[in-house]
């Protein structure tokens, strides 16, 4: 019985995903100097641990704010940078994110991902004649490499990643 109430306490939480540690501590009704392990926190939401061994192996995700954002981040960057533009409408957008990110993990900082959500920098999507989403850029010294359009199998987008470096 006990953990059914526990359950029905964490379900909203573990769905939310934000600001776990506060909101498990909240719901297990703990004092506010208890602090639940991160590690802990993450095994139960299955998302990644955010210790400092494990996030220092975690890709380097540019959400970009507007045009300078993406002036200065993506364009004067030093490393290679992959743009997405997606939306949060967008079907293909929410299968190809994960995996883009996954792949960029494997390259251990070597590259970088920017993400460009078309809803909010509608002008930033005009000027690279963004049409349809998922849209993908490689950009390296600032310019652009090569791109592609809509979902893509792991094996082309390890090719397109490789071919920015």
């Amino acid at each position: 019985m006990a953990y059914r109430l526990l359950f029905r306490r964490l379900s909203p939480l573990l769905r939310s995903g934000s600001h776990l540690v506060p909101a498990l501590n909240s719901a297990l009704r703990l004092p506010r100097q208890a602090v639940i392990n991160q590690n802990l926190a993450a095994r139960l939401t299955g998302s990644r641990s955010m210790s400092s061994d494990n996030y220092d192996k975690q890709p380097e995700i540019l959400n970009i704010q507007d045009e300078e954002d993406f002036e200065k981040r993506v364009i004067g960057s030093a490393k290679p940078v992959v743009v997405d533009f997606h939306a949060t409408w967008c079907g293909p957008c929410k299968l190809l994110g994960p995996r883009l990110e996954t792949i960029i993990a494997g390259q251990k900082g070597k590259v970088i991902m920017a993400k460009v959500d078309i809803d909010e920098n509608v002008e930033l999507a005009m000027r690279y004649n963004v049409q349809s989403v998922p849209t993908v850029y490689g950009v390296k010294d600032g310019k652009v490499l090569t791109s592609f359009i809509g979902l893509k199998e792991d094996d082309e987008i390890k090719s397109f990643v490789a071919g920015l470096m």
